[in-house]
């Protein structure tokens, strides 16, 4: 793991990591027990594909969460033909 570029004491320095691994954890992590390496691999890769990267808000789609993005950016069928 690699520490922070940002100065010493500056607050928003390691502020989003630290988000992200609080709901890596309290999401998979802390959920159950792992037997194995590879099904938490399995869930945690489950967790960032299914949830984490659908639900956050993205600033290349203007602050939208990217299913929000593609409701209101795709036409419905039936006025598409």
């Amino acid at each position: 793991m690699i520490g922070s570029m940002g100065r010493v004491g500056a607050a928003g320095g390691n502020a989003a990591m630290e988000s992200f691994f609080g709901l890596l954890q309290n999401n998979v992590l802390d959920r159950r027990t792992w037997t194995t390496r590879q099904q938490l691999r399995t869930a945690i890769v489950t967790w960032i594909e299914r949830t984490y990267h659908r639900r956050r808000r993205q600033r290349s789609l203007s602050r939208w969460a990217p299913i929000e993005y593609e409701t209101i950016m795709t036409p419905p069928a039936s006025q598409a033909a």
